[in-house]
């Protein structure tokens, strides 16, 4: 998988790199492993680009589709 950089600042390609990793890997742990690093390391790059992990988009999506299957089992 290639990544395109705007530009060569490194700081912008860690950032985009978390992204990417978490993305493809669904999770903390397996973005880590795709990355090459622990999850702790992981997570202290997330503090300091400010990545929230799930994005807020999914956290309602999931909460939706929960809803969703309670309303389902109640019926």
């Amino acid at each position: 998988m290639a990544i395109l950089l705007e530009d060569l600042n490194l700081r912008k390609a860690e950032r985009l790199l978390c992204l990417q990793a978490l993305e493809k890997g669904g999770s903390i742990v397996e973005a880590a492993q795709l990355l090459g690093i622990t999850r702790h390391a992981l997570k202290r790059r997330m503090i300091k680009h400010r990545i929230d992990w799930p994005s807020a988009h999914e956290r309602e999506a999931r909460l939706g589709d929960a809803s969703t299957s309670v309303a389902h089992e109640s019926a």
